[in-house]
């Protein structure tokens, strides 16, 4: 009897230790893939400065209005040539019925651009685009 159970014993034993060889080779790989997804991580950290580096280069406000200047022939437009545009809601608050006895869809605007102004305007943007 006393035989089969030193067998047994033998047996788990080197079971158990198959068993932790198995247990540290699994160890080892997943640590080697640990290190090389860390190494990738660097990488992209790296890459990601780089990148952000050269988005802050490409838009530039100096690099921009160069090239808009030098390739699209693009000037500052000169202090009468700046025309402002209303949305449509803000239009529409500074706006009052005519009197209180017309509809409420009859409005007329409280404030009004110059016209000799607008029109200027309205002719330096319409020879500007001909001219291209």
């Amino acid at each position: 009897m006393r035989i089969p159970l030193n067998f047994m014993l033998l047996l788990a034993v080197v079971a158990c230790a198959l068993l932790v060889v198995n247990a540290n080779h699994q160890a080892r790989k997943l640590f080697i893939a640990l290190d090389a997804e860390r190494r990738h991580a660097k990488d992209l950290s790296v890459e990601w400065d780089q990148l952000q580096l050269e988005q802050s280069t490409w838009a530039d406000n100096a690099r921009v209005e160069k090239l808009a200047r030098d390739r699209l022939g693009m000037k500052r437009p000169a202090a009468g040539e700046v025309m402002s545009a209303e949305l449509a809601t803000q239009a529409a608050a500074l706006t009052k019925p005519l009197n209180p006895s017309t509809p409420a869809n009859q409005t007329v605007p409280v404030r009004q651009v110059a016209p000799a102004r607008q029109a200027v305007s309205a002719n330096q943007a319409m020879q500007a685009g001909g001219a291209r």
